[in-house]
Order: structure tokens, then sequence, then C-alpha cells
């Protein structure tokens, strides 16, 4: 866990807050997770999700895993240490999305329960987890990227699925079956949610 390593720093208050910026922009700020195995899906039904949100014009941003890798989070590999530190990063990053009023999109693994809980206690309301569950045999079937074929020939070490965990999430807001389930049939189950739980408001 990272610490300050100041002890000369103060948190200002500042003088507009979330609750400002939401009235300017005329919604909610949120933080929509996406978690689930690499080749389940999450990609494709988060950036379905997000046209959808822009087509009914609500300001939202995606954070993508793999993105995030390329700038931000160059400097990590896929150990269980720098993978927490993958998720802290992003939890930091998330939360001052959501406090900016933006619906914000991220799509990553996050095999971790403990690291998920971590950003949830960060935003609280505002998180809503949207698991994919997608049968592994289905998601090596699929394997877009070619990183299942080569974990099993030992060119990634640690890959989730294979030899490192993912804990499923137990009480996720929402949960998709990508395997039994259309994109649009997806993005109309989220939506169905936001909508019946206020979180949409225009």
């Amino acid at each position: 866990m990272k610490t300050n390593k100041s002890n000369n720093i103060v948190w200002h208050s500042l003088s507009i807050e979330r609750e400002h910026r939401e009235e300017l922009l005329n919604q909610k700020g949120l933080l929509i997770w996406f978690t689930g195995l690499s080749g389940s899906g999450k990609s494709t039904i988060a950036d379905a999700l997000n046209k959808e949100l822009y087509r009914r014009s609500y300001l939202t941003y995606m954070l993508d895993g793999d993105n995030l890798r390329h700038r931000l989070n160059a400097d990590l590999g896929f150990s269980r240490e720098d993978r927490i530190e993958n998720i802290r990063r992003v939890r930091e990053l998330s939360g001052l999305f959501v406090d900016a009023g933006i619906i914000t999109i991220t799509t990553f693994i996050s095999p971790f329960k403990e690291d998920r809980q971590k950003v949830r206690d960060l935003v609280k309301d505002r998180f809503i987890e949207v698991f994919i569950d997608c049968d592994l045999e289905i998601c090596k079937q699929r394997d877009p990227k070619g990183l299942y074929k080569k974990a099993r020939e030992g060119k990634i070490k640690d890959f989730t699925g294979i030899d490192s965990v993912y804990e499923k999430p137990e009480n996720a807001e929402i949960t998709i079956y990508s395997h039994k389930q259309s994109i649009d049939e997806c993005v109309k189950k989220i939506i169905a949610y936001l909508e019946d739980n206020k979180y949409l408001i225009k």
C-alpha cells in the first residue's frame, strides 16, 4: 500500500464541489466498473455502453486496462504486487473523474475482491460493479489477443484464469452473461439498471 512520504501536505477544501459540477452537466458522476476474465467481452460491451450514453448526451470517459498500461501504468508488470498497484492507481484516477461529475466506465480484469472493494469504498454509492460472467473455456476459445495460448505455452506467467486466481464478485450490481446475450441485450440490461435506480436523470 502506498503512503504519503511527506508530512508537509494539507488537504485543501475547494469552493466548487461535485454537486456543482453535476448541476452544470445535468448528470450524476458514476463509476461503472467492468470486471471479468480476459476475453469475456468487457471492453466490447463497455464501448457499446459508452456509445449509447453518448447518444443520450451524457458526458462519459472510458478507462481501458490495456490503454492505461501503454502510458500511465507502463511501468507495471503482471505480478500480484503490480496488479494491486495498477488498480490502486486506477481507483484514484476514477475517483477524480467521478468527482468531476463524469460517468466513468472502466474495463479491468481486477481479479482480487479486496482491490474492487477499495474502489467501492472510495466512491461509495456511485460505484456500479458489472461482472461479465463468461465461462473460462469460452474465453479461451475466443482468445482475441492470443494471451491464453501464450499462457499455456509458458510465455506469460501469473495469467488470470490459468495460473493466477480470479475472485468472482459475490454481490455485483449487474451480472452479464456475455456468452448467452448479444451486445445490444447487454447494453440494454445495464441501461435499464441505471434508469431504474435513478442514476440517469435526463
